[in-house]
């Protein structure tokens, strides 16, 4: 799964000083630049910051970088002293749960931190002891293109993520899948940390037992790392979708690392691959699980509104499969659990395409939100089953 990142694009502006100074405004996550801007430091006590914020005022912090995250946490307890409320249905305290995350992101969005324009087209934080932050800036925003010293304004939050995101990217994530070896995952594109759905993309019998000679289609190939797993158990020919061109170069860059590059072809198309590529043995998809609106870019690789991608790899897929191949839709049903999609939707849409079920395979959750009681929607996190659907065309024989 991909995430396609936003770029709010603007400009800010604020008195300091006594003077009327303007930045760039900078957010990954389309967040709109802030209508007042108040200059703030570390003398300033956190419930007056926690004030300004709440009333719409973002804090232009221009004291020591330890202070902002300092307060950037005090104003975190504070916003998480009013837990979601809890609805009469799941349905209902699933929205109250993504009002209050909404709510959250949007006050501890409100510390800004200014972001110059460094030698070399890097970035740095004028700000006493700032960490480096050039090369995890490069890589989620490309070069810096102004004058040096040209400043921007960004969120500390957006920019802790960036920083940690570059992390995750320096050092990788290893997959068992892959013999423990690592995916490099770029900042706005989702990592595989949740590997049960890669697991069983790595055990699904394959619909034919001469692996070389299977063309596979990977939809919303993310950072490659399903296409590099069926390369790895011997599929002939891999092609790896995705619109996001922050994906096609993560993807890239991973199955050329992992050694299967002549093997896997990475191309930009939106779902499937253009007609021209013909029919594949197997298609598969690990498409978005719950249908509602995401409010940032990585969110787009959990929340899907209407369900356009599962749809559309369904409404597709039997007119893309050659006679006999199988699509793989990798699916969570957190959804059903939290009554928004209900298992009969999805069995009418998948007969409604022209298929059927062969037959599925499931894995349960393994990360902590599952077994922690305490964590928001827990009854459903419990429950939730992680399922390969093994989706045939209704004309072809059972088997």
């Amino acid at each position: 799964m991909s995430a396609q990142p936003k770029d709010e694009a603007g400009t800010v502006s604020w008195e300091e000083g006594g003077q009327e100074r303007t930045a760039v405004w900078r957010s990954e996550s389309g967040a709109r630049p802030p209508r007042r801007i108040a200059v703030a430091d570390d003398r300033m006590a956190a419930d007056i910051a926690y004030k300004l914020v709440c009333e719409g005022t973002a804090l232009l912090w221009r004291g020591d970088y330890h202070g902002a995250r300092q307060l950037l946490a005090a104003l975190g307890r504070r916003v998480d002293r009013k837990p979601p409320k809890q609805g009469a249905t799941p349905r209902e305290s699933f929205h109250l749960y993504r009002q209050a995350r909404t709510r959250r992101a949007r006050v501890l969005g409100m510390l800004l931190i200014p972001l110059e324009t460094a030698p070399g087209g890097s970035y740095a934080v004028p700000l006493r002891r700032a960490p480096e932050v050039g090369p995890a800036c490069v890589a989620a925003y490309g070069p810096a293109e102004g004058a040096v010293g040209e400043l921007a304004l960004v969120s500390l939050r957006e920019l802790q993520g960036v920083l940690g995101a570059y992390e995750w990217q320096r050092k990788g994530v290893a997959v068992d899948a892959l013999g423990g070896e690592r995916i490099h995952p770029y900042h706005g594109v989702f990592s595989p940390v949740r590997g049960e759905y890669v697991d069983l993309v790595a055990r699904a019998p394959l619909p034919r037992q001469e692996a070389g000679g299977i063309v596979a289609f990977d939809i919303g190939t993310g950072t490659g790392v399903l296409a590099a797993v069926l390369a790895r158990r011997g599929v002939g020919r891999v092609l790896a979708t995705d619109v996001g061109e922050r994906a096609l170069a993560c993807a890239r860059e991973n199955v050329t690392r992992l050694g299967v590059a002549g093997t896997v072809e990475v191309i930009r198309s939106d779902l499937f691959p253009p007609e021209a590529a013909g029919q594949a043995d197997l298609a598969v998809c690990n498409p978005p699980w719950l249908p509602a609106k995401p409010t940032s870019a990585l969110e787009q690789a959990v929340y899907d509104p209407d369900s356009r991608m599962l749809c559309g790899f369904l409404a597709g897929l039997a007119g893309r499969l050659a006679p006999g191949g199988e699509g793989w839709l990798i699916l969570s049903d957190l959804a059903e659990h939290l009554g928004l999609r209900p298992r009969e939707q999805l069995l009418e849409w998948i007969e409604g395409a022209g298929l059927r079920v062969a037959g599925h395979l499931d894995a349960s959750p393994r990360h902590g939100r599952a077994s922690d009681p305490e964590v928001p929607l827990h009854a459903a996190r419990a429950a939730e089953t992680t399922r390969l659907w093994r989706l045939r065309r209704a004309e072809d024989a059972a088997g």
